[in-house]
């Protein structure tokens, strides 16, 4: 962070990125956090708003996690670091009922955009997602008439029932044995690739579906991910590309803001060396400087559970074993950052557009991406691409018509041809520019400044990123089944809890795993303020 945001964010009370930070850990508290992420500052909360004493710990010197927003390229243009969007979030009922007052007491807010996203074509048309199922409707109908109707009929589904089961599974609540969850189950067990080839037939509309499919950065080849194109396009039509004015870090500095008016503290740059468990139950943490946080009802960590083990003083029990072992990267995430002289526009049948979110790539594309990861390649011919332009419709992040910019894709963390990231990253990153300039029409000349986030400086950016994977990865049992968040939240060692985004539902902007840890910790009865 460049000196002007860091005083933003420390001193203006108004602005959203402020975050009253405390210098020190109190000696003892209720509930001790380990890492300010939003996951741990969510669970937090629920547990300050409880009448808890709590104290988040955070590594960094800066909260957020990869929920943060720093200046990249230029002074003045404001960058979301990793995540940008915050739509899956928004039916959680942290928001959707704001239960902890963040939109209507601590100054969050969001702008629900339309279009939700164009995805540009080869053929210069685009297709554009709206923020109404008719619209969307009738642009799928320009393509496919029979697609547009499997489309309505896949999100008149969705509401149905299956959007409830999916709900109950998110929020970690027992499953109902009835012809909905069945569905669901039916559903999310078969790969994405596999529903929407078998629902729709037109490439376009395949295209769009399986775009969408992958946002929370899951090979749409395995099964397991088959009920992500329903969700995330039932996301998107009804919050478009959600952006918190501000930047992604307005939600933590929000989260911040109701901590402390709650009496608790959050301390960055204090990274845990240790989790005491010597008195038979999760009681304190000890830092690298040495300093020691008592803990009166329980820790929860939002380490990550290939990191957690480290943590503790004895032998690893059998859970966080089994965790620590069947843990694996996923697919690890490639990103450019830009400043841009002025925000990108998409080239539609009616005319240039702004929108918040674009989108490149067809499912052929992704596919051969997929492929290519799996040998160690990156690729850059048609790869699966989310654009980016928060300053569409929050253009305080950048000085007064220029815009901020980014790419986002996969990319593996090893190259297999042995060359360095540090070497070949701006390559890359020129090579989806390049795809950006022909599918676009960006001026060149309009490109202030680019960086390039790889894979392997992602993983030394924080070390919740292990492998170049900032979505919490995912664990393969010896059967072969992929979850992408551990399922338990509270552990086989007493008072220690587990949340973050290798918990369950694991990662993305969902805040799910820091409302279930709170939900398991308070049924427990650790939650009883003193």
């Amino acid at each position: 962070m460049t000196a002007a945001v860091g005083t933003a964010r420390l001193n203006d009370p108004s602005h959203p990125l402020y975050t009253p930070l405390s210098a020190q850990p109190p000696d003892e508290v209720d509930v001790v956090v380990v890492g300010a992420g939003h996951n741990g500052l969510i669970c937090a909360a629920y547990l300050a708003q409880a009448g808890l004493q709590v104290c988040v710990l955070e590594a960094q010197d800066i909260v957020g996690g990869n929920t943060v927003t720093e200046e990249l390229t230029l002074p003045g243009f404001l960058h979301d670091s990793c995540s940008s969007a915050h739509v899956l979030i928004q039916s959680n009922p942290l928001m959707r009922d704001d239960e902890l007052g963040l939109l209507s007491t601590y100054g969050l807010t969001y702008v629900y955009t339309d279009p939700a996203v164009v995805l540009p074509l080869e053929s210069g048309d685009a297709l554009t997602v709206h923020r109404d199922l008719d619209a969307t409707v009738d642009e799928l109908a320009r393509f496919s008439r029979s697609d547009a109707d499997e489309f309505r009929a896949m999100l008149r589904e969705w509401d149905g029932g299956l959007a409830a089961a999916h709900a109950r599974l998110s929020g970690g609540e027992t499953a109902l044995d009835d012809k909905a969850t069945k569905q669901y189950d039916d559903l999310r067990g078969r790969s994405a690739w596999d529903v929407v080839h078998t629902r729709f037939e037109h490439p376009v509309v395949r295209d769009l579906l399986l775009w969408l499919g992958f946002a929370t950065i899951q090979d749409p080849r395995r099964p397991g991910t088959g009920a992500l194109p329903s969700a995330i396009t039932s996301g998107r039509l009804r919050f478009g590309w959600t952006t918190p004015v501000g930047g992604s870090g307005a939600l933590p500095a929000a989260l911040v803001r109701h901590l402390v008016d709650h009496g608790s503290t959050v301390v960055a740059s204090s990274p845990v060396a240790r989790i005491d468990t010597s008195s038979g139950r999760a009681s304190a943490v000890e830092l690298t400087s040495g300093a020691r946080i008592g803990a009166r009802r329980a820790v929860v960590s939002s380490a990550h559970l290939a990191s957690l083990p480290g943590m503790l003083p004895f032998p690893t029990p059998p859970d966080l074993r089994e965790a620590r072992d069947t843990w694996r990267p996923g697919l690890s995430v490639f990103a450019v950052h830009a400043a841009l002289r002025s925000d990108v526009t998409f080239p539609t049948q009616g005319g240039r557009v702004r929108s918040t979110a674009g989108g490149i790539g067809s499912a052929g594309g992704l596919r051969a991406q997929m492929q290519a990861f799996d040998r160690g390649e990156p690729d850059a011919d048609d790869p699966w691409m989310l654009l980016v332009a928060s300053t569409v419709v929050d253009p305080d992040r950048a000085p007064e018509g220029a815009g901020t910019f980014k790419i986002l894709t996969v990319a593996p963390h090893d190259r297999s041809d042995g060359r360095s990231w540090d070497e070949s990253g701006m390559e890359h990153g020129q090579a989806l520019m390049d795809r950006v300039h022909e599918r676009t029409g960006l001026p060149r000349d309009d490109v202030l400044q680019v960086i390039v986030e790889t894979p392997t400086s992602l993983s030394a950016r924080s070390p919740s990123n292990i492998g170049g994977s900032c979505h919490g990865g995912e664990f393969v049992s010896a059967s072969g089944k992929v979850l992408p968040g551990w399922p338990s939240l509270a552990t086989s060692i007493p008072g220690l809890y587990l949340t973050g985004s290798t918990a369950h539902p694991g990662g993305s902007v969902s805040g799910r795993p820091g409302r279930n840890a709170a939900q398991v910790l308070l049924g427990d009865g650790n939650g009883t303020p003193r």
